[in-house]
Protein backbone atom coordinates (compact mmCIF):
# COMPACT_ATOMS: atom_id res chain seq x y z
CA UNK A 1 0.00 0.00 0.00
CA UNK A 2 1.60 3.23 -1.16
CA UNK A 3 -1.11 5.69 -2.20
CA UNK A 4 -4.51 7.01 -1.17
CA UNK A 5 -5.91 5.01 -4.07
CA UNK A 6 -4.56 1.84 -2.44
CA UNK A 7 -6.28 2.80 0.82
CA UNK A 8 -9.54 3.37 -1.08
CA UNK A 9 -9.18 -0.09 -2.63
CA UNK A 10 -8.68 -1.61 0.82
CA UNK A 11 -11.83 0.11 2.09
CA UNK A 12 -13.71 -0.98 -1.03
CA UNK A 13 -12.96 -4.64 -0.16
CA UNK A 14 -15.09 -4.11 2.95
CA UNK A 15 -17.89 -2.30 1.11
CA UNK A 16 -16.88 1.21 2.16
CA UNK A 17 -17.01 3.96 -0.46
CA UNK A 18 -16.20 7.48 0.70
CA UNK A 19 -16.82 10.67 -1.24
CA UNK A 20 -17.96 13.81 0.53
CA UNK A 21 -16.51 16.27 -1.94
CA UNK A 22 -14.06 17.90 0.46
CA UNK A 23 -10.67 16.19 0.10
CA UNK A 24 -9.60 16.69 3.72
CA UNK A 25 -12.97 15.48 5.05
CA UNK A 26 -12.73 12.42 2.79
CA UNK A 27 -9.28 11.61 4.16
CA UNK A 28 -10.39 12.07 7.78
CA UNK A 29 -13.42 9.83 7.28
CA UNK A 30 -11.24 7.22 5.58
CA UNK A 31 -8.93 7.31 8.59
CA UNK A 32 -11.88 6.71 10.93
CA UNK A 33 -13.04 3.76 8.83
CA UNK A 34 -9.55 2.26 8.81
CA UNK A 35 -9.44 2.63 12.60
CA UNK A 36 -12.75 0.76 12.93
CA UNK A 37 -11.56 -2.03 10.64
CA UNK A 38 -8.45 -2.40 12.78
CA UNK A 39 -10.38 -2.34 16.07
CA UNK A 40 -12.59 -5.13 14.76
CA UNK A 41 -9.52 -7.09 13.56
CA UNK A 42 -10.43 -7.00 9.86
CA UNK A 43 -7.02 -5.60 8.91
CA UNK A 44 -3.51 -6.24 10.21
CA UNK A 45 -1.38 -3.91 12.29
CA UNK A 46 0.83 -3.26 9.25
CA UNK A 47 -2.14 -2.36 7.03
CA UNK A 48 -3.51 -0.08 9.74
CA UNK A 49 -0.20 1.71 10.28
CA UNK A 50 0.54 2.15 6.58
CA UNK A 51 -2.98 3.35 5.73
CA UNK A 52 -2.97 5.82 8.64
CA UNK A 53 0.44 7.17 7.65
CA UNK A 54 -0.62 7.63 4.01
CA UNK A 55 -3.87 9.38 4.96
CA UNK A 56 -2.23 11.72 7.49
CA UNK A 57 0.50 12.70 5.02
CA UNK A 58 -2.02 13.36 2.26
CA UNK A 59 -4.27 15.40 4.59
CA UNK A 60 -1.29 17.52 5.69
CA UNK A 61 -0.22 18.04 2.08
CA UNK A 62 -3.76 19.02 1.06
CA UNK A 63 -4.10 21.49 3.96
CA UNK A 64 -0.73 23.04 3.09
CA UNK A 65 -1.77 23.46 -0.55
CA UNK A 66 -5.06 25.08 0.47
CA UNK A 67 -3.19 27.44 2.78
CA UNK A 68 -0.80 28.45 -0.01
CA UNK A 69 -3.66 29.40 -2.32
Amino acid sequence: MKTVHDVRQLLKKFGTFIYIGDRVADLELMEEEIKELYKNTFISVQEYQMATLILKQEARKTRDEKGAN
